[in-house]
């Protein structure tokens, strides 16, 4: 804070402060936001708001300020005849750029048709010691958007709108779920062991108990927990945590949101997915077409529907079928001249290689809206076996612009046959798959209770955001993504 323009406002603060002005005030009370202001009639009187000055255009006897929250911008007239010298004065000498104020006025709209708060009066509410940047649209260090994204909030109108879009989403999926009787709950953060999902655990160490500890890297297991106790509906907005690499889709830390139905299965949670989507997108955009990718598409149009196997042999030509054993299926993409980088196929497994091949050759290819169903039983430790092809899952995905933004299928229940997976799953990590299931004996247990049929989902916030906005990385869809410390 050594720059000449920070000590030119610290010394307009402590002039503010010499002629009795109280800087850092207690409150203001407004009676209207600035964009409500906006759309008041000619001559409403009685106006009270504040906000950032974010410009102000000076003439001799008059300025017009622009104020502004993450919501909207108002603009704003100062008249030297209509409020008097000094408050006139007082403004101009020891108000700058970045400053809160309060005021109290009557709307008119200008001869450029813009409407405007003609000040009565104003309160000083709030000094900015640094000025805020003045080309931020032309900034080329994006990591500074993310180290500060209170600029980045303040500067950018585009990142308003996506992050306050984040919010009506999230206010649109909870109303959703409750009006569909969900109710909402909440599970462990903190767990023993790194279970429902594929994904390398962040560890931490609980010095009272003396022992480590896995940060959650889904919910799935405690909620399943819920429905053995007997919950029927239940949902929860999860902070989530994957130590996976860095990605333009990938985030360490992400908000998941996850369910469970018990007596349904995957086809019932399909169709409430597809009424979440649409719901959301009504809600959130007011619309259920948006433009990704250049291309218009509309959510309400009926959704395509595809397999697993079907979607690799349309994209690649191996027929995954034929190849039980990884190692005869890793031949056969070298035969298709199908190069998926540097992978050790002992400790990966065919469902993990699979997987690779589906997300390098297949998945990019997904613009619509798409359910992708019938997956490798060996993808999906958690999932219900097909009843007619018990090396199939009862499940699917949804996938939008090459992102899968929902995964669901019909749970597992059977506790006998959970444990001979989660001993697969305990080989393979013994072997060095970092993303491997551990062994969830607690779970097991819950299990052997009793389960009805369930079918659940689960999806990332960010993730879904991301696609309905047509950003290029994850990160712009949370507030303060995760930055390499300097």
């Amino acid at each position: 804070m050594s720059s000449e323009q920070t000590s030119f406002r610290i010394e307009n603060l402590l002039t503010l402060k010499s002629q009795g002005i109280q800087v850092y005030p207690e409150k203001f009370s407004t009676n209207c936001e600035l964009y409500e202001a906006t759309q008041l009639e000619d001559g409403t009187s009685g106006v009270r708001v504040a906000g950032r000055i974010m410009s102000i255009r000076y003439f001799s006897k008059l300025s017009f300020i622009t104020i502004s929250n993450i919501q909207g911008c108002l603009q704003l007239l100062l008249k030297k005849d209509e409020i008097g010298d000094e408050p006139f004065n007082q403004f101009h000498n020891l108000l700058d750029i970045g400053d809160f104020i309060g005021v109290d006025g009557r709307m008119y709209t200008t001869k450029t048709n813009e409407k405007t708060l003609r000040i009565e009066s104003y309160v000083f509410l709030g000094k900015a010691l640094r000025p805020l940047p003045e080309k931020w649209h032309g900034l080329s260090n994006v990591e500074l958007r993310y180290r500060q994204r209170y600029l980045d909030l303040m500067m950018t109108r585009e990142t308003q709108n996506r992050l306050l879009a984040r919010s009506k989403m999230v206010r649109a999926i909870r109303r959703f779920f409750e009006d569909n009787e969900f109710l909402e709950v909440e599970t462990p953060v903190l767990q023993h062991s790194s279970s429902g999902a594929l994904a390398k655990p962040l560890r931490t160490y609980h010095y009272s108990l003396d022992t480590e500890l896995n940060l959650r890297i889904a919910p799935e297991t405690y909620l399943k927990r819920l429905i053995v106790g007997g919950f029927t509906k239940v949902f929860e907005f999860a902070k989530c945590f994957r130590n996976e690499g860095i990605s333009p889709q990938h985030l360490q830390e992400f908000t998941m949101v996850e369910g469970y139905a018990a007596y349904w299965n995957y086809e019932d949670t399909m169709k409430l997915m597809r009424d979440m989507v649409l719901f959301v997108l009504a809600q959130t955009f007011n619309t259920t077409t948006i433009t990704i990718q250049g291309q218009t598409i509309d959510f309400s149009i009926e959704w395509d529907i595809v397999t697993f196997k079907d979607l690799i042999l349309k994209d690649t030509g191996v027929d995954i079928d034929l190849f039980p054993d990884v190692k005869n299926l890793y031949q056969e993409t070298l035969r298709k001249n199908i190069n998926l980088g540097q992978l050790d196929i002992e400790s990966l497994g065919r469902g993990n290689y699979i997987d690779h091949l589906y997300k390098k050759m297949c998945r990019p290819k997904l613009v619509k809206p798409t359910f992708l169903i019938k997956h490798p039983i060996d993808l999906s430790p958690l999932a219900r076996a097909n009843d007619l092809n018990p090396a199939l899952s009862d499940r699917f995905q949804l996938v939008v612009n090459g992102a899968e933004i929902i995964n669901a299928y019909s749970e597992l229940v059977d506790p006998l046959e959970q444990r001979r997976r989660l001993e697969a799953q305990a080989h393979l990590k013994s072997n060095g798959d970092l993303e491997a299931m551990e062994m969830d004996e607690d779970y097991l247990t819950a299990m052997e209770y009793g389960m009805p049929p369930i079918s659940g989902w689960g999806f990332g916030i960010e993730r879904l955001l991301m696609v309905l906005t047509d950003s290029d990385t994850i990160k712009d869809c949370v507030l303060f993504p995760l930055t390499k410390k300097i």
